[in-house]
């Protein structure tokens, strides 16, 4: 029984990671296929792939398309890591009456969906002349709520012995953030930096309102354009697609031992 039962798991894993995996697996097969045969469904290699690269970089500033996502999802994944870590690390370290109360509305906070927020956010950034640069598309995810929560929720875990031990040093709190905290929390700052920096390499409603010209587009936007056409040919945008995915899998698996030791809270 106890076999049969294995089996029957590893059988169920295996349909779960093939039904993950297949639409990549469609993607590349795709990508090499003319858009005639994509549209008709074609799960097989075609030899088109060449002639899709052609046309895909002939239509888009592939190396500045790439430095416009890497330059906003680099420094953008930066300073939410910062900002969020500290907002957690306050959050948790100081007690104070009001402090629930703050978090409490953060978390509410929450509930409110972009759509409500693109307005405001709009105008705010014309007013401060921001519209079409990349401080417009940085600047409103720095301090991400959910990441905040997720930074003091693992700090729940940080050994307050630590913590006591620095100040008995000599070390004052922004030290010990620095050169205490931030090494024994590195597998959350792991798990923390695949998910924010694939918000921003993804991010697309927020740069498509305020990006205007063709040379400040981001990834996003550039695969998208491929498909504003009457005729779009569905064999380059899987090549975009591809190229467009290859930096946050290589992200992944960078980070991925990190990332599942932070997402089940472990601190060394």
């Amino acid at each position: 029984m106890a076999a049969i039962g294995r089996t029957s798991q590893y059988v169920l894993l295996s349909i779960a990671a093939f039904v993950s995996v297949f639409p990549f697996i469609w993607m590349v097969l795709a990508a090499t296929n003319v858009s005639a045969d994509v549209i008709k469904g074609k799960a097989t290699p075609g030899s088109a792939l060449f002639d899709n690269i052609g046309k895909f970089l002939a239509q888009v500033d592939l190396p500045r398309v790439l430095f416009n996502s890497l330059l906003v999802a680099g420094i953008g994944s930066v300073l939410t890591l910062l900002v969020a870590s500290m907002a957690g690390y306050g959050f948790e370290m100081f007690r104070s009456k009001a402090r629930e109360r703050i978090f409490s509305v953060l978390l509410l906070m929450l509930s409110i969906p972009f759509a409500a927020l693109m307005i405001p956010l709009f105008i705010m950034m014309a007013n401060l002349k921001l519209i079409n640069t990349f401080q417009a598309i940085i600047l409103p995810s720095i301090a991400s709520i959910f990441i905040i929560f997720y930074f003091r929720q693992a700090t729940k875990a940080f050994p307050h012995e630590l913590r006591d031990a620095a100040k008995i040093d000599g070390l004052k709190e922004w030290q010990i953030f620095f050169w205490v905290y931030m090494p024994v929390m590195r597998s959350t700052y792991a798990a923390a930096t695949i998910i924010v920096f694939m918000a921003n390499w993804n991010s697309y409603l927020w740069p498509l309102i305020v990006l205007q010209t063709n040379d400040m587009f981001t990834m996003t936007l550039a695969v998208a354009a491929l498909n504003a056409g009457y005729t779009p040919d569905f064999g380059v945008i899987m090549v975009g697609a591809i190229v467009a995915t290859l930096p946050t899998l290589i992200i992944f698996f960078l980070l991925q031992r990190r990332f599942v030791e932070g997402m089940l809270g472990a601190v060394k």
